[in-house]
Order: C-alpha cells, then sequence, then structure tokens
C-alpha cells in the first residue's frame, strides 16, 4: 500500500508503522510526490486534502499529526461503526483515524496538565476513555477491523496480515512469602500487631508456618507452576528487590537465599523481568543497582519492566528504564481501575512526545488486575471473573493481546483473599487451557 500526504513528520511515520505491523506483512510506503501516487499500481491512500486522480481511500488529516508541541485538543466524541470516535473529519472515513490513535496510543493527554492521585499518578478520572465511557474497550483494535473493512470493501483482494490472539499472564511478586524470611525484627514486630489486635487465628498460623507445619499462605509457586504446565503456558514474572524494605516497598530481603533461588528458578523457566520499587521511582542510581542485582542473581539480562504500584510519569520514566536497558514495559495500564488506558489491545512502541520521536523502548498493555479487583474496585471474585472474561472474549474476536496481572499474595491461602485462588483456577482450566486449541 502507498500513502500519500503533503508533508512527512515523526507522528505521521509512528502511526503509520503501527498500522503497517498490524495490518499487513509489509511496510506502507509514503510518498509527497502526486505523480509516484498516481502512477502506483496497487492499494493507495490519499491523507490529504487535494484531490488526486485514480482510484484511492481518502482520509482528509485533521492537523494532530503535522502540529508540533504539546497543545490542548478539542475533542468532540461521535459514534462511528458501532464506537466512538472523535478528530471529524470529510473523506471516505467520517474521523482522522490516524489521528485519533496517535492520541491514545502515544497519551497525548498524561502530558498536559492534569490532576495526580493519592500516589502522584496520571488518574484515571482524568482520561478521554473514562469521561467517554470507553476504558473497558480497546477502541483503537476496533479501530483497526473498521479499517480493514472499509479497505476491503475499496480493494477487494487486498491481503492482511494474519494475527493470532494472544493471552500472557503475568505475576508481580512483591512479598513472596507473608511470614516466612522476614528477620527477627519483622517477625516480632507481625506477632506483636496480632496479638494487640486480638487475632489469634493469625498467631497461630504464622507459628506453624515458622515451625515447619503449614505452608506459607502466600507460597502458591508449585501451585502455579502445575497450571502453568497443564495449560501450556509460559507467564512472566516480575520481581520486587528494593534493598531496603520501606513504605510500599515491603519486599523480601534481598540477603535471604530462598529468595534468591526463588529467582534463580524462575530466570530459568519463564520469563523474568524487574519491579522497580517505588524507591527508584525518585532515585535513578537505584533503579539502575536493583536491575544489576537481578541479573547477577537471575544470571541473565533484565530486559523487561513493570512499575510498582504502577507508578510512572511521561515522559520521565520511561527515559530512565531505556536508559538502564530495558526494552520491554508492562506497566501501561491503571493501578486504581480496570481497563484499556491507551485503549489498545496490541504491543506498540513508545513514542516520546516531549521529543517528537519513536523510541525502541515497546509497551505492553495490561487490561486487568487482581489488586485493581480486589482493593480498588471492591469487587468479589465473581464479579472480577465476569469482568476477566469479557475483556478476554473481546480481544479475542480482535486477535489481540491479553495481558493479566495476578499476585502471589492473593492467589495464595490468605484467608483474607478468600475465592480468588478459585477464581484464578476456574479461569486457567476452562478458559486458558482451551486457548491453545482454538487459534
Amino acid at each position: 500500500m502507498l500513502l500519500y500526504c503533503n508533508t512527512i513528520s515523526p507522528r505521521l511515520l509512528y502511526i503509520v508503522d503501527f498500522f503497517s505491523k498490524e495490518l499487513f506483512e509489509s511496510p506502507i510506503s509514503i510518498t509527497t510526490e502526486s505523480i509516484v501516487f498516481e502512477q502506483f499500481n496497487g492499494p493507495k491512500l490519499n491523507y490529504s486534502s487535494q484531490p488526486l486522480p485514480g482510484e484511492s481511500l481518502c482520509i482528509h488529516p485533521t492537523g494532530l499529526l503535522f502540529e508540533s508541541g504539546i497543545q490542548p485538543q478539542a475533542i468532540d466524541c461521535f459514534t462511528v461503526n458501532g464506537r466512538t470516535a472523535f478528530f471529524a473529519t470529510t473523506g471516505d472515513l467520517p474521523f482522522d483515524i490516524f489521528a485519533a490513535s496517535f492520541y491514545l496510543l502515544s497519551r497525548y493527554e498524561e502530558y498536559l496538565p492534569h490532576e495526580k492521585d493519592e500516589y502522584g499518578r496520571y488518574a484515571h478520572i482524568n482520561s478521554l476513555a473514562f469521561r467517554e465511557g470507553f476504558l473497558d474497550q480497546p477502541l483503537v483494535n476496533y479501530w483497526l477491523l473498521y479499517f480493514k473493512e472499509v479497505l476491503a470493501q475499496k480493494f477487494p483482494g487486498i491481503l492482511f496480515r494474519k494475527k493470532n490472539f494472544k493471552c500472557i499472564l503475568s505475576y508481580d511478586i512483591d512479598i513472596a512469602w507473608s511470614y516466612l524470611h522476614k528477620g527477627f525484627v519483622r517477625t516480632a514486630g507481625g506477632f506483636a500487631r496480632s496479638i494487640l489486635q486480638g487475632r489469634w487465628s493469625e498467631v497461630k498460623d504464622r507459628l506453624d508456618v515458622l515451625r515447619g507445619v503449614k505452608k506459607d499462605p502466600y507460597d502458591c509457586f508449585e501451585w502455579l507452576d502445575a497450571l502453568h504446565l497443564y495449560c501450556r503456558l509460559r507467564p512472566y514474572y516480575f520481581f520486587l528487590v528494593a534493598r531496603k524494605q520501606v513504605g510500599y516497598d515491603k519486599n523480601t530481603s534481598t540477603e535471604v537465599k530462598s529468595f534468591r533461588q526463588l529467582i534463580e528458578y524462575y530466570a530459568r523457566t519463564y520469563k523474568t523481568g524487574i519491579h522497580p520499587s517505588w524507591q527508584s521511582g525518585d532515585d535513578f542510581d537505584l533503579l539502575r543497582e536493583e536491575r544489576e542485582w537481578l541479573e547477577v542473581v537471575a544470571d541473565t539480562e533484565i530486559i523487561r519492566s513493570r512499575q510498582h504500584y504502577i507508578r510512572f510519569t511521561l515522559p520521565d520514566t520511561y527515559r530512565k528504564l531505556m536508559k538502564v536497558g530495558i526494552e520491554k514495559d508492562f506497566s501501561m495500564g491503571y493501578g486504581s481501575i480496570n481497563g484499556f488506558r491507551a485503549s489498545v489491545c496490541s504491543s506498540f512502541a513508545w513514542y516520546d512526545l516531549e521529543q517528537e520521536t519513536a523510541t525502541s523502548l515497546l509497551i505492553y498493555p495490561f487490561c486487568f488486575m487482581d489488586a485493581n479487583s480486589f482493593y480498588e474496585q471492591k469487587d468479589s471474585p465473581q464479579v472480577a471473573y465476569a469482568e476477566l472474561i469479557r475483556y478476554h472474549e473481546q480481544i479475542r474476536k480482535l486477535n489481540g493481546m491479553m495481558i493479566s496481572i495476578w499476585h502471589n499474595s492473593i492467589l495464595g491461602t490468605d484467608v483474607s483473599f478468600a475465592g480468588w485462588r478459585e477464581m484464578f483456577e476456574l479461569f486457567m482450566r476452562e478458559t486458558v487451557y482451551w486457548d491453545a486449541y482454538q487459534d
């Protein structure tokens, strides 16, 4: 396919590259020469307001892709093909699908002035997706499907790339064990809190675990391994390895041999990444130190990350991750609500809007996190399961990538999370298991 435009910009190149990878085996070519466009023999897309002879699909650009700098955008939403759209235009499409997709993928709105939530993060209530009611939809992928249909009508016989659905499970190991390997001070403090609050069953459980009579309530690792083997699935594990356990960083101490052995095992078996600590968000040297420590223990290059508490700010956090050698980030989602933060269920390259450049950092967006369902949305396991299945069904129909986040603490045997372990196993056995047979 050949695209004609009056001017080539970094933003246009970025979004055309995304569309190329999602739709076609070969990249879309771009020209500013009308003669070249007219003489081209094949599907043609005129992305300009200039009428050109010959058969082509015409989209009149709204201007965002040819602007520089960041400024508030006037956005009025309407419906196209049953889905929300914006940046209305004329031509063969009623909206500028390239500009609208760029706005969502670049997270343009997160560069504009906004209120932060209690953790200093971009609050989901600021987002266009939340305000307009499409946070629960991978809208960009629906637009891609609509675009394919329009192209197929205009150019019968056009060939599209075959994409397969991917279900990716990932785990954040914030606290590997609830009672074990805490050290004398933390263990004594745990006993004291339970006694002062009259939680005697918790005192007994802690004693039983420490005596080796009972398994630690957060230790569900072998159980998970069995489920992964049953479902023929290779998940991702992200480890929190803060050297100092303070504030939101309550991981098992990096001095504990069992913790290092756990990391070594998963690094050999599955894909492993860094879960940068809350402290490292304010200290670049600490971020580098945590990654280097994990590389030594895992004995493998660490190129994947997901921010602890989904704490990141654009563009600063992503620039720091790239600087320490991270190539793939799995933080694109909210730590306050489930849904599609970038309105997409495909991986995509990060575009640094301040520097106006596409980067090599690949973003893997998630749509569901058990901690969001439990702590933020206050859902029961049954309600969370229904939401999980809705996302799975949507993404499977779109042949997209479904990434979910789970925590060993929630999937263990702690009575505080009663029912969640069973919900997860139901999802694995009744849904994930069959994915391999349905491609």
